[in-house]
């Protein structure tokens, strides 16, 4: 397996930029996407094109905080408040290769945070249901993503262990926060054939990313990376 770790940086506070200067940070900003796709994805070996062309397309730095924006496109996670962060930009294009979707799918995630990951797979999937427990930060990525213009994305404010049951069934299911063990309602609600990428184990260790495709009611698993995610946060 590979291993990768996860890294947070103090990050200084972003100064402010006038109007007339708006318009050349946008250009920046997409020169920034394609050489973070070109030095940190496709150099690691994502080869899937559909997942390369939508990490060159979708605004990363408009689902951070302004404070980082800068470093929106640069090779670690991003703190967005209330103690969670957005993942490095390898590990969203790599979770989301792994599940192959296709243009019709019901996507679940658990996990929204800052609303990106569920952008990007809005981009690939048909629809997308995506669950997060903070609600400070279930609101901010519904007011982002509906600014954006993503109409097949559906948030919901709860708790991602139980999944979405109404729903169901999932033709893929994405979650980017680490439980202890894969959470058997996901697996219920998982369509037969459908496929799951989740990082597994204990808070504050190294986690297990696992690849599971549901085949016959069984899961077929497959360990394929080290990580380090912020831990699956339960309600009452």
């Amino acid at each position: 397996m590979r291993r990768i770790s996860a890294l947070l940086l103090l990050l200084p506070l972003f100064s402010f930029i006038p109007w007339h200067a708006f318009g050349q940070q946008q250009d920046d900003f997409a020169l920034l996407r394609n050489r973070m796709v070109r030095e940190q994805i496709l150099a690691r070996g994502i080869k899937d094109q559909r997942v390369l062309d939508v990490m060159r397309k979708v605004p990363r730095h408009l689902f951070v905080p302004q404070n980082v924006r800068t470093y929106a496109y640069n090779d670690y996670p991003l703190p967005i408040g209330y103690g969670q962060t957005i993942s490095q930009p390898y590990i969203v294009a790599f979770m989301t290769e792994a599940l192959h979707l296709k243009p019709n799918d019901r996507v679940l995630e658990i996990g929204t945070g800052s609303g990106y990951q569920a952008a990007v797979l809005a981009e690939l999937g048909g629809e997308v249901y995506t669950i997060e427990i903070i609600e400070p930060l279930g609101k901010r990525a519904r007011r982002t993503l509906d600014r954006l213009g993503y109409r097949n994305v559906q948030v919901k404010i709860g708790d991602g262990y139980k999944g979405w049951p109404e729903k169901a069934p999932f033709d893929a299911i994405m979650v980017t926060c680490a439980p202890e063990k894969v959470p058997e309602p996901l697996v219920d609600q998982l369509r037969e054939g459908g496929r799951m990428i989740i990082p597994v184990g204990r808070a504050g260790a190294v986690q297990k990313l696992v690849s599971i495709v549901k085949k016959k009611g069984k899961l077929e698993t497959k360990e394929v990376m080290y990580v380090r995610f912020v831990p699956m946060l339960r309600g009452d």
